[in-house]
């Protein structure tokens, strides 16, 4: 089963690395790493895997490679 996310991503965070949910669902995720040379898409989708309890090669960044609004595919 293949299922899409949809983050809201926010590198050189204190807060981080950390994920946090609103009240509609929506993920926000704060990393410590620079939004440069994809380190920040890379520790976003470490988290990701880390929070569903899968392996990294399970999450592939999909969309929004460039963008804070990401789109991650999560192959289960």
């Amino acid at each position: 089963m293949d299922e899409q996310v949809v983050v809201t991503v926010k590198p050189n965070s204190r807060k981080g690395p950390l994920i946090e949910m609103d009240d509609a669902g929506a993920l926000t995720v704060f990393v410590r790493e620079p939004a440069t040379e994809g380190k920040a898409n890379a520790a976003v989708a470490a988290l990701l895997a880390k929070h569903f309890g899968i392996a990294k090669s399970r999450v592939t960044l999909t969309a929004g490679a460039t963008s804070r609004i990401k789109r991650f595919r999560i192959d289960e």
